[in-house]
């Protein structure tokens, strides 16, 4: 009961200070809400457990070969195979090819991205349906029928929910195939696909190179360990497997490659890519509380000190200090509980920004819902910060209080109460620079590659996907469908140029990994190095002048590289500089050496080169060495893909044009449909809009971390302003009596802003040194943490030392203008 009058008491007491209450509430909500948010958002993508069965058990199994750069490569059937036969510590594995696919069947024809998985995927994955069935060991082998599930995203965004989907037919590329069930909502790792088919959909998976072909890799690997297995066990054994198989097979697997194998538990992989963003943003929002509860610790502290009559008259009269921290409780919980309840509800909205966000590094988040969780948090926090501030001011005790005037109207402050404000102030200040220093990186990241020039006319260049439509046509008259339709769409008003490519600049990134291996007429590798890796690229002629890359030496390609004449190709003026330093290329030969060609049918045979383009890096924002060689589309092989179902011959269309880009779309659309009903033409964009789009991320990074860095240094600079403002009021007297001894005003206004300024240099040394020390300690456990370099945390200490300034003159002006003799006579 006494704790009930206290709250009362305490909100008659701060109902008579409506400013200092609504700026605490407002400020706390501010702390409390951005960690419920970024709480929700960490226990969502991290935390959650997946839908997956028994997904303890459940691991992804990665091969990678850092020596050539391939952090996560796939596993070919071989490969596959040898190691079901020798490891026992996983019960079961599962099988995952990612797949380009043309489908029709399912309104208008398009392009989707297909799983092809054995019959035990999902049973290994631990997945259920939501409608129909799933695949299973019915629908394996090269005899099965053509089976394949709907992933609940597509179903429920492209079909509407559509249950009559279920025991249709469709067509993928030269195969057909029934729908027979909808997969449950789940991770789609690792691709975000459309669909899922068995093998005997993709006759690729059936083929010879498929099956045989060691090196030919393109499988993901899941497995369930075995009961009473832990993960260790199975890396142990996986390596000792993965060891024999390279002594068995020495060709597949170049030393300089470095080969190796490793597992994680499928959560674990799923999460790596987010884990770091999600840890730094909730970093972040803790430096924003920190923030939020100093300033209301200052707050509630100066209201303490104004308070000291009343509460020295409280102790006089037998108030002991636990009555009095009680009571301080009462009003912190007050405040605290109305700032939780207000930031809980700003933190909803808050969540739906961030989820969209997080999407960006973690599929996780695409489905992220605000729960209970958060509401429990918030109400955590807001204890938390109660007790904290109801145990800030420093009470008297019935002993001290006889020492204190209690008639007395003006303000004391201590010697110990002015170092906990200023404390406090300096706390905000270096929690603000550590948001600051961060903010500013990002800033200029964004900056360095917004300004970068990659080469390409973005602006008037219009990327189209127009993939590959086989269909049991020959490779001659694919060719031929694409010049006719080249030539119908240069012949539309405002077309400068249009060109075939093998892949649109970023959007395509990783499509064909690091390389290819090739070899150069005359060049002389070391007994030790491996041949050098370069782009593939087919394109048509006119690829360079629709892009805008010039032709540095040599010719462009023409309608004479046609199939069965000379091999011809462009290279890169990087290849050239590396295989023939100091010569001239034209007319020398290049030669393919990397396995990989064997599975896809280009020769391995020299190629004449008949020009030099520009080296453009088509899949880094900023350009590196981009060792490239290009073939004419006229000399395509007739396996038209490659083993990531990206058309090699191209289907990817390029319109340069001097009128809008984006009104070309529906005449273009309209040519190719005019020539084939079952031609997809998709994801129309400029490829100025396509840069922009791949460097989405780094934007998202900066506004969300600018924003917590804005919010931060609006709650310091009021805590800054605060303090002063609080000590000038305390210090009435004293600035009297230096007036009255001779001191000049302006000497008074340089103290007052100098005081705000020693706070804020406080603050940013403070703040560098425990950011310093806390970035060494990430950088440990997560290596993409980075250290701000020196022009951001400069950046970031100018903008406090100015704002800190700023936010001392008003504060000093007021301290300028005390009248000397009404401070004489205050008490």
């Amino acid at each position: 009961m006494s704790f009930l009058r206290d709250l009362r008491f305490a909100l008659y007491s701060l109902a008579r200070t409506p400013g200092l209450a609504c700026a605490v509430i407002l400020t706390l909500a501010l702390g409390i809400g951005a960690n419920a948010a970024i709480f929700t958002l960490v226990r969502g993508v991290l935390l959650r457990p997946l839908v997956n069965r028994d997904e303890n058990r459940l691991i992804y199994i990665r091969q990678s070969a850092p020596g050539i750069g391939v952090e996560n490569d796939r596993f070919s059937v071989p490969e596959v195979r040898d190691l079901q036969a020798s490891v026992k510590s996983v019960s079961e594995f599962g099988e995952f090819s990612t797949v380009g696919f043309t489908m029709i069947g399912l309104g208008e024809p398009r392009e989707v991205r297909a799983g092809v998985v054995d019959g035990s995927y999902f049973e290994v994955m631990g997945l259920r349906p939501v409608l129909g069935r799933l695949l299973d060991m019915r629908d394996d082998g090269p005899n099965a029928a053509g089976a394949a599930v709907l992933t609940y995203r597509f179903w429920t965004t492209a079909l509407h929910s559509d249950p009559s989907v279920i025991g249709k037919q469709v067509r993928f590329d030269t195969r057909t195939a029934t729908i027979v069930g909808v997969l449950e909502p789940s991770v789609p790792y690792p691709a975000d696909t459309e669909l899922i088919a068995n093998v005997v959909t993709s006759p690729h998976h059936l083929s010879a190179t498929m099956v045989t072909g060691r090196v030919h890799r393109m499988t993901e690997l899941f497995g369930r360990l075995a009961p009473a297995v832990s993960l260790d066990q199975a890396r142990a054994e996986l390596r000792s497997a993965y060891s024999a198989m390279k002594n068995d097979h020495p060709e597949a697997y170049p030393a300089g490659g470095q080969y190796r194998i490793d597992a994680k538990l499928l959560r674990d992989e799923i999460t790596s890519g987010a884990r770091t963003v999600l840890l730094v943003l909730l970093a972040a929002s803790g430096l924003v509380f920190i923030i939020a509860c100093c300033n209301v610790a200052n707050l509630i502290l100066a209201r303490t000190v104004r308070r000291e009559p009343e509460f020295a008259v409280r102790a006089a009269l037998g108030a002991s200090p636990g009555t009095l921290r009680r009571l301080l409780l009462a009003e912190s919980l007050l405040l605290c509980g109305a700032g939780a309840i207000l930031g809980v509800v700003t933190a909803t909205p808050m969540v739906n920004i961030l989820a969209r966000y997080a999407s960006r590094f973690s599929v996780r988040a695409l489905d992220l819902k605000v729960d209970s969780s958060m509401l429990w948090l918030g109400a955590s926090l807001a204890i938390v910060a109660a007790v904290l501030l109801a145990f800030v001011p420093r009470l008297p005790t019935a002993k001290t209080s006889q020492g204190i005037n209690l008639g007395g109207g003006g303000v004391r402050i201590t010697g110990g109460t002015n170092r906990r404000l200023r404390i406090f102030a300096v706390a905000q200040i270096a929690a603000s620079f550590m948001l600051l220093a961060g903010a500013s990186m990002l800033i200029k990241t964004l900056l360095t590659l917004q300004a970068t020039q990659p080469g390409f006319d973005m602006h008037r260049v219009l990327a189209m996907d127009m993939p590959v439509m086989s269909y049991g046509k020959s490779a001659d008259q694919i060719i031929n469908f694409y010049r006719e339709a080249i030539r119908r769409i240069k012949e539309l008003p405002g077309v400068d140029g249009v060109a075939e490519g093998t892949s649109v600049p970023w959007r395509d990134a990783g499509a064909f990994g690091p390389g290819f291996e090739f070899t150069g007429e005359g060049h002389a590798k070391g007994s030790h190095e491996e041949n050098p890796l370069a782009q593939f690229r087919a394109v048509s002629p006119g690829f360079f002048a629709a892009l805008g890359v010039p032709i540095i030496e040599g010719r462009d390609f023409n309608d004479d590289d046609r199939r069965g004449g000379e091999p011809v190709i462009i290279i890169s003026q990087s290849v050239a500089q590396r295989m023939f330093p100091g010569q001239d290329p034209l007319n020398r030969h290049i030669m393919w050496t990397d396995p990989v060609f064997d599975f896809v049918g280009i020769t391995k045979g020299p190629r004449r080169i008949v020009g030099v383009a520009a080296d453009v890096d088509d899949e880094h924002v900023i350009p590196g060495a981009a060792p490239t060689i290009y073939h004419p589309f006229g000399q395509v092989p007739d396996n038209l893909s490659d083993n990531n179902g990206v058309s090699i011959f191209g289907g990817r269309l390029f319109v340069h044009t001097r009128i809008d880009p984006y009104s070309l779309v529906t005449p273009v659309t309209r040519i190719v449909r005019e020539m084939s009903v079952e031609q997809p033409v998709e994801h129309a964009a400029t490829l100025e809009d396509i840069r922009a789009e791949v460097l989405t991320p780094d934007r998202l990074n900066t506004i969300v971390f600018g924003g917590f860095a804005a919010v931060a240094l609006a709650i310091a600079i009021v805590g800054v302003a605060g303090v002063l403002a609080f000590s000038v009021s305390a210090r009435t007297r004293e600035f009297g009596i230096r007036l009255a001894i001779g001191s000049q005003r302006r000497h008074l206004l340089t103290r007052v802003i100098a005081e705000g300024a020693v706070m804020a240099g406080a603050g940013v040394i403070a703040g560098a040194a425990v950011g310093f020390m806390l970035a060494r300690l990430a950088s440990r456990f997560f290596g993409e943490i980075k250290m701000p370099g020196l022009l951001p945390a400069f950046i970031a200490a100018f903008v406090l030392m100015a704002v800190a300034v700023i936010a001392s003159l008003l504060p000093a002006a007021r301290a300028a203008r005390v009248d000397v003799m009404q401070a004489l006579r205050s008490e």
